[in-house]
């Protein structure tokens, strides 16, 4: 049970608990070092390939690990205490980050290696994410779940927009080991927050792993509802990818390109992405979740579709921060539905689930788009995506549509 809050106004409810504020602003903190940390990875891989593919799997290097572990990692927040879940995989992350930074400030590092320290800090990333999910249950009364969610996508996306332009600067000015070591700084303040936070913690019966990955898909299979959710995710991933795997080499090919102006690129979709995250929540009571997915496809289409044919740095910043609104738009809103339709007992495993069909969609994306990206263009790839995201939109609306509103929900 979270302690009581104290008031604040309308959606902004959450932050009058103490601890929710304080791992809100650690994670803020925490996503602005990983979006540096991201920009600079992407940005050293077109100096190191001249490969749009390997440029791409930088991206589906970070999803990858979602996608294989994800399963087992929820099943390790349903069974032990997620502040501790979420502590080792902080220390994972910051390790690897730290490796990373020497490899490259030494010069040691190369294409494979390093991708080999992307999915690493995935695999991080990969363990922590259930357990942080289903944690804002104990952060906060239930009543305030749908807010603190949004308040989360905000956090997030405020590190996307302050992030990348930062990471951009870095760059320039002191090169990727720069950008690396600012990285594996920021994982320390949710590590302390993390240490002094003593939540109440029930031991749960625990089951084999394998029994207890059983459960969880069983659950997942036979609600109509979250299947209908996990491939609304699924087809949304696997074309929103396309602007986070195509963007760098779309950058570097013009003769506009620089590290500066991706960096740009990224906080431009950051700036859409907040943006969306401040009003979505007005939106989604009045249209309903399809309307809101529908137009999240279409406008991330019209992006990629800009992109493609992108001829000035005005054209890919507007592009990115439509790019942005149609993120958030669609993600959150599937990440409430899901929340919502997910008993509390396997809330961690449902959650890892639909993490990894999603991102399963983002990996599967990244390498596919960026193998059409060096086998045809990086316009067609562009093209690609935007056609997918308009054809998903319009035939899910009917094969699988979005839950009503009561259908499926969980009670307490």
């Amino acid at each position: 049970m979270a302690p009581s809050p104290k008031p604040w106004p309308g959606s902004l409810a959450p932050f009058g608990f103490p601890v929710f504020r304080a791992i809100w602003l650690a994670n803020l903190a925490s996503t602005i070092g990983a979006m540096v940390q991201s920009v600079g990875a992407a940005w050293l891989m077109t100096e190191l390939t001249p490969s749009h593919h390997l440029v791409a799997l930088v991206q589906a290097s970070v999803t990858i690990p979602v996608l294989v572990l994800g399963i087992f990692a929820g099943v390790i927040a349903d069974h032990y205490d997620r502040r501790g879940v979420m502590l080792a995989a902080q220390i994972t992350m910051l390790i690897a980050s730290t490796a990373l930074t020497l490899f490259t400030l030494f010069g040691a590092i190369g294409p494979y290696l390093l991708l080999s320290f992307t999915i690493a800090i995935g695999c991080g990333f990969a363990l922590n994410a259930p357990a942080w999910q289903a944690s804002v249950r104990v952060q906060v009364d239930r009543q305030h779940l749908p807010q603190a969610i949004t308040l989360n996508t905000i956090a997030f996306n405020l590190g996307r927009s302050v992030g990348p332009a930062l990471g951009g600067l870095m760059l320039s000015l002191q090169g990727p080991a720069a950008a690396f070591a600012f990285n594996s700084a920021s994982y320390i303040a949710l590590i302390v927050v993390l240490l002094r936070w003593r939540p109440d913690y029930v031991r749960p019966e625990r089951k084999p792993i394998l029994a207890a990955v059983r459960e969880g898909l069983v659950f997942c299979a036979g609600s109509s509802p979250v299947r209908r959710i996990m491939l609304r995710g699924f087809t949304f991933g696997f074309g929103a990818i396309s602007f986070h795997a195509l963007l760098p080499s779309l950058v570097r090919d013009q003769s506009f390109g620089s590290e500066l102006m991706f960096g740009f690129g990224l906080g431009a979709f950051g700036v859409g992405s907040i943006l969306c995250a401040i009003c979505i929540g007005d939106v989604r009571r009045r249209l309903g979740t399809e309307k809101i997915l529908a137009a999240s496809c279409v406008s991330y289409a019209a992006a990629m579709g800009m992109l493609a044919y992108a001829g000035h740095p005005a054209v890919i910043l507007a592009a990115a921060a439509v790019a942005g609104t149609g993120w958030v738009a669609a993600l959150t809103t599937l990440n409430i539905a899901m929340q919502l339709r997910s008993p509390d007992a396997i809330l961690g495993r449902c959650l890892s689930i639909y993490q990894a069909v999603t991102f399963g969609g983002m990996a599967a994306g990244a390498y596919i788009l960026g193998l059409a990206a060096d086998l045809i263009s990086l316009k067609a790839a562009a093209l690609i995506a935007a056609a997918w995201l308009l054809a998903t939109a319009l035939l899910l609306r009917f094969a699988a549509p979005m839950p009503t509103r009561d259908e499926g929900r969980v009670d307490p």
